[in-house]
């Protein structure tokens, strides 16, 4: 049985922030950026507003028909370039947590890493709701944007931020695209993971 899946618009904004909330609460990453319990809780809703408002405005988010998975992504043109001087990071810190440096820290860390000169769809977050996971609902979202990719032949980047989220990039055809991001300070891994296009010849 397949999974039903709708682009989100703004009025399931607030459905989107709350489902990324929750399936990021545990993510190593983010208890990175909010490294105590009570600090996440008060703050990590606001960043995934944050992102959920970029990629409404300037990509575009699949959710499952249920609510209950949705995927971020952004179409790369050749032409991006991530600037050093970008104040973007510095405005979603100032919104979310403006004592915290490690908001604006992982925007900047993973610009650095993020490739260029290619056109490319990047994959910035995928959450599925705690209650879901392990369903396939991830791979449901990801595999219909892959599938697109294969027949347009565009190649598709994501960060993945543990070891069992890069297992299972792996085996959409995603490969290790250069030094793995270690966060500093002891922080956690990202791996950075590109998948070329596949044909009829290379799917074979």
């Amino acid at each position: 049985m397949g999974v039903a899946i709708r682009t989100a618009g703004e009025g399931d904004r607030e459905l989107v922030v709350r489902l990324l909330d929750e399936a990021f609460q545990d993510d190593p990453v983010s208890g990175w950026v909010f490294p105590g319990a009570e600090d996440r809780r008060a703050h990590h809703p606001g960043l995934m507003g944050a992102f959920t408002d970029i990629v409404l405005e300037s990509g575009r988010i699949d959710l499952t028909e249920d609510g209950s998975a949705c995927a971020l992504w952004l179409s790369m043109s050749a032409d991006d370039h991530h600037d050093a001087e970008d104040d973007g990071p510095a405005q979603v810190r100032e919104a979310v947590d403006p004592d915290n440096e490690r908001v604006e820290a992982i925007a900047r860390l993973t610009a650095a890493i993020h490739p260029s000169g290619r056109a490319h769809e990047y994959l910035w977050m995928i959450g599925v709701t705690p209650g879901r996971q392990g369903e396939g609902l991830g791979t449901a979202l990801i595999e219909s944007v892959l599938d697109r990719c294969d027949r347009e032949g565009l190649p598709a980047y994501l960060e993945a931020s543990s070891a069992r989220s890069r297992k299972l990039y792996e085996r959409l055809g995603f490969a290790l695209a250069g030094p793995v991001l270690d966060l500093p300070e002891g922080g956690p891994a990202m791996w950075p993971m590109w998948r070329e296009p596949r044909t009829a010849e290379t799917a074979s």
